[in-house]
């Protein structure tokens, strides 16, 4: 069966609840869309409030403080949210990736083994059975460690070790310096691939992003497409393959939705880093080429997207007096009617926390090309 680019594109919006808003709860919706990119402590609301009906940032910051939706480092060594039963098979998908990354060169500098780490683990986690700020953590590693050791040590450890970021008083549960605590799950060491694990990761992964090839698998989980390869393998029973608009081959569920290529795509506005953005090696399902170099910076931004027919139309940002909408190419007057409804709503979302929400990375808009820019 062939599967054409734009129902590859309907597929992605459906099971990331972006063709309609649907009314679940915070930890059903995280689950529904499996992780949610938490580089930026806004960016998981903003996410979810583009996909839930009636979602109201308190719904989260509860979410976050029951510990029903977990903070924590993981695909791609980055950030995300995901609801807290997912997190310990999550974390032991990604255990060869964070040996490999976090027990590298700059652990190593400290004069640090990753023998070391796996004593040091399980110690760090039973300091961290309750919130414990970054400074208490660096403290504690230093004690242990001496004070030439205790940043290697510590980059290394925040990562590789079992930990949540745990909430504090900020604006949307998590500020810029971060505290942690225990996950409250078996410490993996050793670089060995759970294979039981990244086939629920794999499972996971194509209920909210399929279908998807080995190649997209291997790019959001950040894992070697030789293991990925191989879980692939075993899954084969259970999985439908697709032949992409390319040639390339899919894998899919069987029951997954595919709506039709003309099923109707409402406008959004995009959080910084949204999954669909990051979620696949072939990101024009999404992404169209010509843009992506504008929408992700070298150094890894990704910047707030409006979302047209399903795809990259231009970028936004909130500006005294609304929201600034720049489109990288002509837009019809009921998609600008469609933007400006979002871009009022949004106003009002952010406006009881921080109506300047990203304003740090405005100076990205004076390396865009001209385009329209509207205020909404």
């Amino acid at each position: 069966m062939t599967i054409t680019a734009r129902e590859l594109n309907r597929a992605t919006l459906s099971r990331q609840l972006l063709l309609e808003r649907e009314p679940l709860t915070v930890p059903d919706g995280v689950r529904r869309v499996v992780a949610l990119q938490a580089q930026h402590p806004a960016s998981p609301y903003l996410a979810l409030w583009n996909r839930l009906a009636g979602f109201a940032p308190a719904d989260l910051d509860a979410a976050f403080a029951e510990r029903s939706v977990a903070k924590a480092t993981l695909m791609r060594i980055t950030l995300h949210a995901v609801h807290a039963e997912d997190y310990p098979v999550f974390r032991a998908a990604m255990q060869p990736t964070l040996y490999a990354s976090r027990l590298g060169f700059r652990f190593a500098e400290a004069g640090l083994t990753p023998a070391d780490a796996d004593e040091l683990v399980p110690e760090l986690l039973a300091f961290a059975d309750r919130p414990r700020t970054s400074a208490e953590m660096q403290a504690w590693v230093e004690e242990r460690l001496g004070a030439e050791k205790k940043d290697g040590a510590w980059w290394g450890l925040k990562a590789y070790a079992p930990l949540h970021h745990a909430p504090t008083d900020a604006l949307w549960s998590f500020g810029h310096r971060p505290s942690f605590v225990a996950a409250g799950t078996p410490a993996h060491t050793g670089r060995a691939v759970e294979p039981a694990a990244l086939r629920t990761l794999i499972l996971r992964y194509l209920a909210g992003f399929g279908p998807a090839s080995l190649a997209d698998v291997a790019q959001f989980a950040m894992v070697q497409r030789s293991a990925v390869r191989e879980a692939l393998r075993a899954l084969d029973d259970t999985l439908e393959q697709l032949q992409g608009p390319d040639g390339a081959a899919l894998f899919d569920l069987p029951d997954a939705p595919r709506p039709s290529a003309e099923t109707p795509a409402p406008p959004r506005l995009m959080a910084m880093w949204d999954s669909i953005l990051l979620a696949y090696a072939d990101r024009s399902r999404v992404i169209p080429p010509a843009y992506r170099p504008l929408v992700i910076r070298r150094n890894g931004d990704v910047l707030p997207t409006l979302l047209v027919d399903g795809h990259v139309a231009g970028v936004w940002r909130p500006v005294d007096g609304g929201v600034e909408a720049t489109a990288f190419h002509p837009l019809s007057p009921a998609v600008w009617d469609g933007l400006a409804a979002e871009a009022q709503s949004s106003t009002a979302f952010l406006g009881d926390r921080e109506a300047a929400v990203y304003s740090r990375y405005h100076h990205w808009w004076q390396k865009l090309p001209e385009a329209e820019t509207r205020l909404l």
